[in-house]
């Protein structure tokens, strides 16, 4: 990224583009015209962004069981099936959009259980504070809950989350090293963390890195693997595994999002996206749990290393 630019800045662009997705979104859903979407039925585009979250291993029977706009089409993995929920666990999910992950997640943790979803763009929060009231009547649940803020300050108490989820998110913050140290914060001990996002084999072009656009696509934020890994480890979580998923160009393909023509067209000519970036999935403990985490972690582990769905992008 520049050097010219601050944190702030990086940050507001981000949440002014991601405001828009959502109201673009919105429209969409309505039957509207949408500059996300030209030429394009909802229908259409509801039908790609299933085919989306199928492939990163959703079943049909979540993905019709939530709320309508709920499920945007922003994942690059599967975070509640890597972080294998149990009933009365408290979820915190970090930069929620629509409320997708958390709406998949409320049942699996019941009624003493709960989910939190943070995200910093009112236009996310509304959207899927919006998607409760149907929740609530499809699965008889009051467990899902949307709060405005940042994942670099999350709004929630010290040691209060038994997991902590994100999907696509973390690559988009122009502070990374506080990300952590604030999930770290917010686990138990003995705490976990399951994450999607995107890093990267090598560094970027600089015409790419630089790019507010590419950032805003989930490309020029996303730092290296070993990059990735050495945060986590700044802030003492253990059993660190940052593993890249396989990548299939065709699933980037079914986003019908203008952005990432626009992506594709900055590459250097016979360079694709997968070349330089790759979806992860990351997993780790905060020390001081029972033997539960532990086996938790590897069971996760064990179905990371399994997978063979390929990772999308966030739009």
């Amino acid at each position: 990224m520049t050097e010219t630019r601050t944190e702030d800045e990086i940050r507001n662009f981000v949440r002014d583009r991601y405001g828009e997705v959502a109201e673009c979104d919105t429209a969409t859903q309505s039957g509207e015209g949408c500059g996300c979407a030209p030429d394009a039925s909802s229908a259409t585009v509801n039908e790609k962004k299933g085919k989306v979250s199928g492939s990163l291993g959703y079943s049909k029977t979540e993905l019709a069981s939530l709320p309508e706009g709920a499920d945007m089409g922003l994942s690059c993995g599967n975070p509640v099936a890597l972080a294998l929920v149990s009933e009365g666990e408290t979820f915190l999910d970090l930069g929620s959009g629509g409320g997708f992950d958390c709406f998949i997640a409320g049942p699996k943790v019941g009624p003493t259980g709960r989910v939190i979803g943070v995200d910093m763009t009112p236009a996310m929060i509304s959207k899927a504070r919006a998607g409760v009231t149907k929740y609530r009547e499809r699965t008889g649940l009051d467990n899902v809950e949307f709060r405005l803020g940042e994942i670099e300050h999350l709004p929630v108490a010290d040691a209060s989350v038994d997991a902590v989820i994100s999907n696509c998110v973390l690559n988009l913050s122009p502070d990374k090293p506080q990300v952590w140290r604030d999930i770290a914060r917010a686990l138990k001990p003995g705490g976990r963390v399951a994450v999607s996002d995107i890093a990267l084999l090598k560094p970027l072009p600089k015409e790419i890195a630089d790019d507010l656009l590419m950032l805003s696509g989930c490309i020029s934020g996303a730092v290296t693997l070993d990059e990735y890994t050495s945060h986590i480890e700044a802030v003492g979580l253990t059993n660190i595994r940052v593993e890249p998923k396989p990548q299939a160009g065709d699933v980037w393909d079914y986003y019908n999002d203008p952005l990432l023509d626009k992506i594709k067209e900055k590459l250097p000519a016979g360079i694709k996206m997968g070349d330089y970036a790759v979806s992860v999935n990351v997993t780790a403990i905060k020390p001081g749990g029972d033997a539960r985490a532990a086996k938790a972690h590897a069971a996760a582990a064990a179905t990371a290393s399994a997978a063979s769905t390929p990772g999308g992008c966030c739009g």
